[in-house]
């Protein structure tokens, strides 16, 4: 199958290259217009805090659950079947969305558009690691890695001017001719590829499983906002979720085909790698929703510049993740894991100066770019720890398990930390209420973004086998870890 391959540089290859940057990009776009588009939304729907909780967390928790399913699904029916089912579907879900009337139906398009982001995600990465001749795959991912970049670093202009020229809705519409364009260039020019070797049953038990129990993790979290963990439906809610996950486990220890093996986890140095994931990720997601919100709310910024307020850290991760992704190669990844989430700790810190009447250039520029900093030194070297910790076999289990822990540690992060900083009901409508939570979140994000340097400097020393050599791409994994597939058949 080998002469069968595609290069890079031949049309075929930047055709293959354009499906699944416009697929990826259409997911990473939407991640990120809709914070930008959260405050218009809640006014639109009378949303309270609960409300805009859901809209982030309905997408994110399908995203967490069935990300490491959908890669299983992928080898055995076909990785460009099941990458256009997800595009469709997303799609679909986005068209939902654009004409919720209420915000319950809002949630549930959004519900939806995460099973379509699950199909997708690993689908762009498991194509170009099967379609690419050897040689050349390390090219292609380091392209198409720049090109989703480009729709990160355009994601807040668009989403802002969309939101500010009348109507939250157009975020969603744009899906639907992005995804058209992406299913008719998938179907012309992307060859078809699946694992002839991959065989048991899928881990729908395991899905169903981790579905529940982040389900249940997330309604009763945010649910204890207003109601306190007295009530019985939080009760109920918090219980549910903790026996499924526990099962879960259970689950996956005696299966012979389990989307998450536990055993991969012996691993002290991926162990560690995946604990400053859940640190890093939680804390990164919580301030990234808060900001954005904090910025319209309590500063007056127009929707454009609220989301363009953190593009200096997508520009900072875009042009010097390649420099850390090799100064880790040269000097381990102890030393930027640890300094990394300590910066990032720094960021926060400093933006408790952000206040009503403050300057950007004086109060938020400054927090943005250390929180970028940290950014850069973490990310790289994390997924390079993630993936040069187990044998090459497992590299595309490793990374899968990995961007899962990511997203479960945001949607998890995003439910408890707004209420334990007081942001519940209707405070982001009021600023000075929203100040006081505001800086409560920032210091809960500090103190898990300097835990994970902790556990950095504690798991992550000299590894005791030759390290796996990393290609280190340029990416913007600001939402979570880039997901490859390394068990692509050569």
């Amino acid at each position: 199958m080998s002469d069968e391959r595609i290069a890079v540089g031949t049309s075929r290859g930047r055709w293959v290259l354009a499906a699944t940057a416009l697929g990826s990009g259409m997911a990473f776009l939407d991640g990120t217009v809709v914070n930008v588009a959260l405050p218009a939304m809640g006014e639109d729907f009378n949303a309270d805090m609960a409300g805009l909780q859901w809209i982030v967390n309905g997408y994110m928790l399908m995203l967490a659950a069935l990300v490491l399913l959908s890669g299983s699904l992928g080898d055995r029916l076909g990785r460009r079947r099941t990458f256009v089912a997800g595009v469709i579907w997303f799609a679909v879900a986005s068209a939902l969305c654009a004409v919720a009337p209420t915000l319950e139906v809002m949630i549930a398009g959004r519900v939806l558009q995460g099973i379509g982001g699950a199909l997708l995600t690993p689908g762009s990465l498991a194509i170009l690691q099967t379609s690419f001749q050897r040689s050349d795959r390390a090219k292609a991912v380091g392209t198409w890695s720049g090109l989703t970049s480009v729709a990160a670093a355009v994601g807040p202009f668009v989403g802002g001017s969309l939101v500010d020229s009348g109507s939250w809705r157009l975020i969603f519409l744009l899906n639907v001719p992005l995804a058209l364009a992406t299913v008719l260039v998938t179907l012309r020019h992307v060859p078809e590829t699946r694992d002839e070797e991959s065989t048991g049953k899928l881990d729908l038990n395991g899905a169903i499983l981790a579905t529940i129990g982040l389900a249940g993790l997330t309604f009763g979290l945010i649910g204890a906002g207003d109601g306190g963990f007295t009530d019985p439906r939080v009760l109920t809610s918090l219980a549910i979720g903790a026996v499924a996950l526990v099962a879960f486990v259970e689950v996956e220890r005696r299966s012979g085909h389990p989307m998450l093996p536990p055993g991969i986890f012996a691993n002290i140095r991926f162990t560690g790698a995946n604990l400053v994931t859940v640190a890093v990720y939680g804390a990164l997601g919580t301030a990234t929703f808060l900001v954005v919100v904090y910025l319209q709310t309590a500063l007056g910024y127009s929707a454009l510049w609220a989301g363009a307020s953190l593009l200096p850290m997508t520009l900072l991760m875009l042009g010097l993740s390649g420099y850390a992704g090799g100064l880790s190669d040269r000097i381990g990844a102890r030393i930027p894991m640890t300094v990394g989430p300590l910066l990032m700790a720094g960021g926060f810190l400093l933006m408790l100066r952000i206040k009503p009447g403050s300057n950007y250039f004086t109060d938020v520029l400054p927090a943005v770019v250390v929180l970028g900093l940290g950014l850069v030194a973490t990310v790289a070297p994390l997924t390079a720890t993630v993936l040069s910790s187990v044998e090459d076999h497992h590299a595309g289990i490793a990374s899968g398990v990995n961007n899962a822990i990511a997203r479960s540690a945001q949607l998890m992060a995003v439910a408890a930390i707004p209420m334990a900083a007081g942001i519940t009901g209707d405070t982001y409508r009021d600023a000075v209420a929203f100040h006081n939570g505001f800086g409560h979140a920032l210091w809960i994000s500090a103190i898990l973004a300097a835990a994970g340097a902790v556990i950095a400097w504690i798991t992550l020393g000299e590894p005791t086998k030759t390290q796996v050599l990393v290609h280190h791409h340029t990416h913007c994994a600001l939402e979570a870890p880039p997901y490859a597939d390394s068990q692509a058949p050569s």
